[in-house]
């Protein structure tokens, strides 16, 4: 599968399904910018590093950003969006390949969860079509004691993380 279009409308990245040979720059990327494979989310623990999705690549090859997903009831839940590059098209693109095969496979919604700090992840999903369906108080904070200790309580513009917000798009 490939993709196109970046904000400027040029063909600047092709997006294909992740596969075998990519799993060990997907572990590399989890450790350096993720704190490794497990998010907790939802009152779980997933395994990132497994999961089916995307990847994007430069016209030479570079791999540029990622999309994983799992199955969930009615649908795909993203478990994970990382554009190396942000600003630059990467992960609408991603998007799109992964709404287009959800819709193919006949999903009819994409799901994901975010923090109450990361107003970027709101910005940018909200502009692709989806809406807030759901807020979980106090999920991080338990999944910081019950599952991941890791998960920092300070996140992006100095905001205290706490909450997990619930996003979803139906896919018509």
């Amino acid at each position: 599968m490939t993709a196109g279009a970046g904000m400027t409308g040029d063909a600047r990245w092709r997006v294909r399904t992740i596969g075998p040979a990519d799993r060990a720059w997907l572990r590399g990327l989890l450790d350096a910018r993720w704190g490794g494979p497990w998010q907790a989310y939802g009152g779980e623990l997933v395994d990132a590093s497994g999961a089916a999705g995307f990847v994007a690549l430069t016209a030479a090859g570079t791999k540029v950003g990622v999309l994983l997903h799992r199955p969930v009831a009615g649908g795909w839940e993203i478990v994970l969006l990382d554009a190396v590059h942000s600003g630059k098209g990467i992960g609408t693109v991603l998007l799109e390949a992964c709404a287009g095969s959800a819709r193919s496979a006949g999903a009819a919604r994409l799901t994901l969860v975010t923090t109450n700090d990361n107003l970027r992840a709101l910005r940018f999903y909200q502009r692709r079509g989806f809406r807030l369906a759901a807020l979980r108080p106090g999920a991080v904070d338990a999944a910081r004691r019950e599952r991941k200790p890791a998960i920092p309580e300070i996140g992006e513009d100095g905001i205290t993380i706490r909450d997990e917000l619930v996003l979803e798009r139906e896919l018509g």
